[in-house]
């Protein structure tokens, strides 16, 4: 059975510890001798296998995400897994209801259409991530690595609100951009939001939209006024320390919008969350074409035109293939 790596799992590899890429190397040779180790995770078509690091100098426990084909295995995830604690009873149970809930929250009615937002949106970032890092490695070393599942899960119960397959991917993938210069690696310049950005922004909104409540008990129905809907999560941010703005998932409709914390009228985007992750790929990879927005560089950042400093539009260079 043949293994591939994807390269930005190396990366991700070697940054972990100086033992991780031997034992990658390692888990890739098991798998392909038995390549039905592994488990099922939390993410359709997805398999996990784990890996003591006791076993290996210099390596942290591992998780191990693959996707497994009739004629091929494809390692896509790779983190660093929660060292075990000792842990009171209560702390077992507890650990023992989070298992059974992520068993038990993501059970697609269509098995085959979820593998394949989870391919679509892992192929779409890692288009992403393969251009910045040959491209603006300053864009590509502030992203975050990616989010376990158990963090994600912890998010979703502070929203209050499931989170839809393809947002629990890309986090899975990478929980956050801290930008570079100041820059997210998004069109715009706007940067994708880590976990507590969203937890605060969400509550921002929500209250938000309770003092709207109140207001409108007293209004007529033609004059109340919504701000926030309790199904919209936070996804980008106008920049890495700027959420003044953004996009925002629908989970009930499964679009983006824009929302902002002035209340403005929010705007839809008419984009799913995969679509635009797609078209952001397009214009990196075919610049020419892009409409929306102009990617272009300064130095080892990604720069998009239209979030451009005018004070320094004589450094950047706009790429142009």
């Amino acid at each position: 059975m043949k293994v591939e790596i994807q390269p930005d799992v190396r990366d991700i590899a070697a940054q972990l510890g100086a033992g991780v890429p031997y034992a990658l190397k390692t888990v890739a040779g098991q798998l392909a001798d038995d390549p039905d180790r592994g488990r099922p995770s939390g993410l359709p078509g997805i398999l996990t296998v784990t890996v003591d690091g006791d076993m290996f100098e210099d390596c942290p426990d591992l998780s191990v995400g693959y996707i497994r084909e009739p004629d091929r295995i494809e390692i896509r995830f790779l983190r660093a897994a929660p060292s075990n604690e000792p842990s009171t009873d209560a702390h077992e149970q507890k650990q023992k209801q989070g298992q059974k809930q992520e068993q038990t929250q993501e059970q697609p009615a269509d098995p085959a259409a979820a593998a394949l937002t989870v391919r679509e949106v892992a192929d779409a970032w890692y288009r992403i991530i393969a251009w910045l890092q040959a491209n603006a490695p300053d864009s590509y070393v502030a992203l975050r690595t990616g989010a376990g599942s158990a963090a994600i899960t912890a998010l979703e119960d502070e929203l209050g609100i499931p989170i839809p397959l393809e947002l629990r991917v890309l986090w899975m993938l990478s929980a956050g951009d801290d930008g570079a210069d100041g820059r997210g690696c998004l069109p715009g310049n706007m940067a994708l939001m880590n976990p507590d950005a969203v937890a605060a922004c969400h509550r921002l909104k929500t209250d938000a939209q309770a003092h709207q409540d109140a207001l409108n008990a007293n209004r007529p129905e033609e004059k109340q006024i919504t701000v926030w809907k309790a199904t919209r999560i936070p996804v980008v941010a106008l920049g890495p320390a700027d959420s003044t703005t953004g996009l925002y998932l629908d989970a009930a409709t499964g679009y983006l919008g824009s929302w902002s914390r002035y209340n403005e009228p929010p705007g839809d985007e008419l984009d799913t969350l995969v679509t635009y992750l797609e078209e952001t790929a397009d214009m990196l990879e075919a610049p020419t074409l892009a409409t929306r927005d102009k990617p272009g560089l300064i130095g080892g950042t990604l720069v998009w035109l239209s979030g451009i400093d005018p004070a320094q539009e004589t450094r950047w260079q706009p790429v142009t293939g």
